[in-house]
């Protein structure tokens, strides 16, 4: 029996994350049905840990497992020997007899790489320091419910440097979309990165452009996202509010988009720091449904992760 992890974005092809996308748009029309065919959890159980805080993602995940059938047992390292000094190793060896699979929102990608490595059931990421894949699945599919993927253009505005600036290069590269990163020096993705988008728009005709010029990132973009511009355990907080001030997403800036532009932004929001109220509440904010849509895209991922692991 074969399995994926789901640890970074393109651990999934491109085709995947379209079958992915296409399967959660089907449930999204019908959450209380799981479609004839769909590889579903009933009588299975998925482990949730949580070793960074969370809202959204907790409460999508456990809903989505219990919407296919399944048992989710969700826990955090205070509640388990992992806050206690246990070896990743020696946890995933023990789950993976436990459970069918296994869900992380971490730290280091050094810790889920472990998990991975040792594990026989899929891990999936639900977010560390450097990818916040399920998150993106929810952006492309909330994109997808306005306009095609291929060909759209996304800017990308704030600190591009940590977990959402290198899924949204990787996963919108993916799906063909043209990216504008509009970001400072030293908040720009890294070189890695950028190759690896490089590889992957030579066969999806995507792009990445990278500036520190917001306007020039926003001009005529079918899609605006942005972030917290600190995250949890950054410190250096007012020295980024003056680095990054230019690169707020307000009603002035977005003016600079096209006019049917769609305004996107993973939660929580700081008001008044990285987005206004004015966008936030604004016509083209779809921030609430692309919230709703973690639930619909991971539960796609899971019911398409399990049917791999049954082939």
């Amino acid at each position: 029996m074969t399995f994926k992890h789901f640890l970074k974005d393109d651990d999934l092809t491109p085709a995947e994350q379209a079958e992915v996308l296409a399967l959660a748009a089907t449930l999204k029309r019908d959450r209380r049905t799981v479609p004839a065919g769909v590889a579903d959890l009933t009588a299975k159980s998925v482990a949730v840990i949580f070793e960074k805080p969370s809202t959204r993602t907790r409460l999508s995940f456990d809903i989505a497992v219990r919407e296919l059938g399944g048992h989710p047992l969700v826990l955090d390292s205070q509640s388990t020997q992992l806050g206690r000094g246990e070896t990743i190793a020696d946890t995933a060896r023990v789950l993976s007899r436990y459970v069918d699979a296994i869900v992380i929102r971490t730290f280091g990608d050094d810790r889920i790489a472990e998990l991975a490595e040792h594990a026989t059931v899929p891990v999936v990421n639900a977010l560390t320091d450097g990818w916040h894949p399920c998150q993106l699945l929810a952006d492309l599919q909330t994109i997808a419910e306005h306009k095609p993927l291929k060909g759209a253009s996304i800017a990308y505005l704030g600190d591009a440097a940590f977990n959402m600036g290198n899924s949204t290069v990787i996963a919108c590269s993916m799906a063909g979309m043209h990216v504008r990163i509009g970001a400072p020096e030293g908040y720009q993705p890294a070189e890695a990165i950028l190759e690896r988008a490089a590889q992957i728009n030579a066969a999806t005709g995507g792009s990445v452009t990278v500036t520190a010029d917001p306007v020039e990132a926003v001009a005529g973009a079918d899609v605006v996202s942005t972030d917290a511009w600190v995250s949890m355990g950054q410190a250096d907080s007012a020295k980024r509010f003056g680095d990054l001030h230019r690169h707020q997403l307000n009603e002035e800036l977005l003016a600079h988009a096209a006019d049917d532009a769609i305004v996107l932004h993973c939660l929580p929001a700081h008001r008044g720091e990285e987005i206004t109220d004015g966008v936030m509440d604004g016509p083209h904010s779809r921030v609430f449904d692309q919230a709703e849509n973690r639930l619909h895209a991971q539960k796609a991922l899971l019911a398409w992760l399990n049917a791999e692991r049954r082939r």
